[in-house]
């Protein structure tokens, strides 16, 4: 599943360094993976933030706080980003529920502090553990262990429909229309928009859109990112393909591919 949240509108002087690891298997359900970075420009630089299926956490370890960003079906230019180095932790609506008592719909589009939903004192002890763990590699284990805590999935379940279509939207990687989803679901299209408007606050189209578009991401991103792949992660054509980067980045895909892999890995 795709988890590209966000990338600097200019490049920094240095390229950013990351890591990306999935969550254990049995957190899977909840939460598709953590990353962790290392910002290559120093102070307060623009990020364009990109359509994004999931609800994401970002703690920045050099005290500059901690935010959670709603899923979104279009980008946004978040001016005052301020993250240096830290984590981050892509939530499913499951796991939104699950960590923060409330469906992914109350957060889409929207950019809300972690203290608002998790808490002070959880919010705290989450940056004073990963502050004290020695490298990255054990602040993203330790994060298996908090959210293993944490999660309450006893609570009010979501729609069973909706959430079986999200799953399967995102298995094929958006490549599904909305009326056959529908109908292999066996329910009405009416029935599952309505479901996923209550859930997700996005249509099933706009999950599916994102879901190619975050797929054709992942492609640009890898050392070998093609754009001919790219183009073929469920897109009509090159136009399409080109049509789409343009909306959902606002950038080109030529130029989407150097912000991608203008990064390097992330020790420790």
């Amino acid at each position: 599943m795709g988890q590209v949240h966000s990338v600097l509108v200019r490049a920094g002087a240095e390229p950013c360094a990351t890591r990306a690891r999935p969550a254990a298997p049995r957190l899977r359900p909840f939460a598709a993976g953590y990353g962790a970075f290392r910002i290559g420009t120093a102070g307060p630089a623009p990020r364009r933030v990109l359509p994004l299926n999931l609800v994401t956490v970002i703690v920045d370890l050099a005290g500059r706080g901690a935010l959670v960003f709603g899923a979104r079906g279009a980008p946004l230019v978040h001016a005052g980003a301020s993250w240096e180095r830290g984590v981050t932790v892509g939530l499913t609506p499951a796991g939104v529920r699950a960590l923060f008592g409330t469906p992914m719909s109350a957060l889409t589009g929207a950019v809300v502090p972690l203290d608002d939903l998790l808490g002070r004192s959880r919010t705290a002890e989450l940056e004073d553990r990963l502050s004290t763990e020695p490298g990255w590699t054990a602040r993203l284990s330790l994060l298996d262990g908090l959210l293993a805590e944490w999660l309450s999935p006893d609570g009010e379940s979501p729609d069973a429909p909706a959430a079986r279509a999200w799953w399967r939207i995102h298995e094929v990687a958006g490549q599904i229309k909305v009326g056959p989803l529908a109908a292999e679901l066996g329910i009405g299209r009416r029935r599952l928009e309505t479901g996923f408007q209550r859930e997700f606050g996005l249509s099933p189209k706009t999950v599916a859109r994102v879901a190619r578009f975050q797929r054709a991401a992942s492609v640009l991103g890898a050392p070998s990112g093609d754009l001919g792949t790219a183009a073929a992660c469920g897109f009509a054509d090159q136009p399409h393909f080109t049509r789409e980067v343009r909306t959902m980045a606002g950038v080109t895909p030529t130029e989407l591919r150097a912000i991608l892999q203008y990064t390097g890995p992330l020790d420790g």
